[in-house]
């Protein structure tokens, strides 16, 4: 008599079937990282372990599930928070080299504008200087030949002279030496003065006159502006003169006549004499 099995119902698995079921459930969680990361040096360390393990894995029909000892779960979490450190650390790390960066980055251009700024600072400051140089400069007044000495003083008595007195100052001078204005202003006389032979007139831009007679050579002309140190004419003896030299007066106005002390008007503008 034969025997068939009732419709719906199912064999029992095999012993083999069963071992293949555990030994992919055991896979399985070594391919997640739960026993392939960390459980399996332990697994693998000792045969009789592997064998625990393996024992440990029950059977709950339609899953399998790992029974970890508890040695194997604190190796696992211990490892879970040293990577959890090591991440923290290199995050850390990361932002405060970031931070790092970014200081020097701040410092630099922090040090780049204050050298923009004081190269300008500089810069406007030497204009400054140059322009108050340059001011003073043309503003400044100077002997009429540079390095020369008085050798005749002003008022001084004699019968060379027509008003019985000297109307101005004489400058020691060889012939040919160069004569400058002693300050800016513009020419209002050149040419030929009589006893004063060659000569020339500078209203001074202070509103004074400046006269230098007996030269040589003229080297302006009327209408012309002048400044500082500007070479007028070069000395020499004409006129009513005894020798080459600078006849030189400060006046009040273009005439003669109206001559003031030439050594106290060039002291009042600075000059050394």
């Amino acid at each position: 008599m034969a025997f068939t099995r009732a419709t719906g119902k199912h064999r029992r698995p095999s012993r083999l079937t069963r071992k293949s079921a555990n030994m992919a459930g055991v896979a399985a969680l070594a391919t997640t990282g739960v026993i392939g990361g960390l459980a399996s040096p332990a697994l693998a360390a000792h045969d009789d372990t592997s064998a625990e393990a393996a024992r440990s894995v029950a059977d709950t029909g339609l899953t399998q599930a790992l029974v970890i000892g508890d040695s194997l779960a604190d190796q696992i979490a211990a490892q879970a928070e040293s990577q959890r450190q090591a991440a923290v650390k290199a995050e850390a790390a990361r932002k405060a080299e970031a931070e790092r960066k970014a200081e020097a980055e701040r410092k630099a251009r922090a040090a780049a504008a204050a050298k923009v700024k004081r190269e300008r600072e500089e810069r406007a400051a030497r204009e400054r200087a140059a322009r108050a140089a340059e001011r003073k400069r043309l503003n400044s007044y100077t002997l009429p030949i540079a390095g020369s000495v008085v050798t005749t003083g002003y008022n001084a008595g004699g019968s060379l002279w027509s008003s019985g007195s000297h109307s101005g100052v004489d400058f020691r001078a060889p012939s040919g030496s160069s004569v400058v204005s002693v300050g800016r202003g513009t020419v209002v006389e050149a040419g030929w003065g009589g006893a004063y032979g060659n000569n020339i007139v500078i209203r001074m831009n202070d509103g004074t006159y400046t006269q230098y007679g007996h030269l040589s050579s003229i080297r302006v002309s009327v209408g012309q502006a002048v400044t500082t140190g500007q070479q007028i004419g070069l000395s020499g003896s004409t006129g009513n003169s005894t020798g080459p030299h600078l006849h030189f007066e400060a006046r009040t106005t273009p005439d003669y006549g109206s001559d003031m002390d030439p050594t106290a008007y060039l002291r009042a503008h600075g000059v050394s004499i």
